[in-house]
């Protein structure tokens, strides 16, 4: 349980949405509020809410604005008010447990494209740059950018690394990158301009699992290296 740490403010999104915004940080406590505010309207199941899209430090609620005026005479202004009510009533519903998932990762420079790159500017090793990205439990703050693509945080200091400056064409899927304080894992090939530092074998979105995305925000992620022949094995076996 969290109590109101920190201040938000409520805006419009338009004309079918609105968010709330916890300030600008990455931060847990902040996240919590999110999530706690998130699990409550789920559970609430308002027939007009026909979205809610939880980031960082912010919640977005899309809503049927011609359901409600047909009732009311501001659509924004009745899902505001059934916010802050929530709101007043989250600390008391904690979110459902998160799960921690270990995630095979494999340094190894085949895959690892700006390792050695991140490795010079750092002046750490290429084995220091693992041990301490695998030091770390992470947080799943946010799915977005590809369906299952994960927004995780927070680095050790030292590795905090701002995107590159030209991105790539195309990005192996599986691969994990840090990008500011952040670190996640591309679910496909794609374009991208993380810092690549190794791949995970597992997917990461499958469309028919019963549970497309394996990560989900809230679940505590652990990093774990692998060699590349065992890479190998888990890959044609995934």
């Amino acid at each position: 349980m969290v109590s109101h740490l920190f201040p938000y403010r409520i805006y419009p999104l338009g004309d079918q949405a609105l968010t709330i915004q916890w300030g600008d940080r990455i931060h847990p406590d902040i996240h919590q509020q999110v999530t706690q505010l998130y699990h409550l309207l789920t559970k609430l199941d308002v027939p007009y809410i026909r979205d809610l899209i939880p980031a960082y430090s912010a919640l977005t609620i899309v809503y049927d604005t011609v359901s409600i005026r047909k009732s009311q005479p501001s659509a924004f202004e009745w899902i505001r008010n059934l916010v802050i009510r929530a709101i007043e009533q989250a600390p008391e519903h904690d979110p459902p447990a998160s799960k921690e998932v270990v995630i095979p990762v494999c340094y190894d420079p085949s895959l690892a494209l700006d390792l050695e790159e991140l490795s010079r500017q750092k002046n750490l090793s290429p084995e220091t740059i693992i041990a301490l990205h695998c030091s770390t439990t992470y947080l799943v703050y946010m799915i977005g950018f590809l369906p299952g693509f994960s927004y995780m945080g927070s680095v050790d200091p030292q590795l905090i690394t701002p995107r590159k400056a030209q991105p790539r064409i195309k990005v192996p899927a599986g691969s994990v990158g840090i990008a500011g304080e952040q670190t996640g894992i591309y679910p496909f090939e794609s374009p991208g301009g993380w810092n690549i530092i190794g791949q995970t074998p597992l997917a990461l979105f499958e469309a028919r699992r019963d549970q497309p995305a394996l990560l989900e925000t809230g679940d505590r992620i652990r990093f774990v290296p692998i060699d590349i022949h065992t890479f190998h094995q888990l890959k044609s076996t995934t």
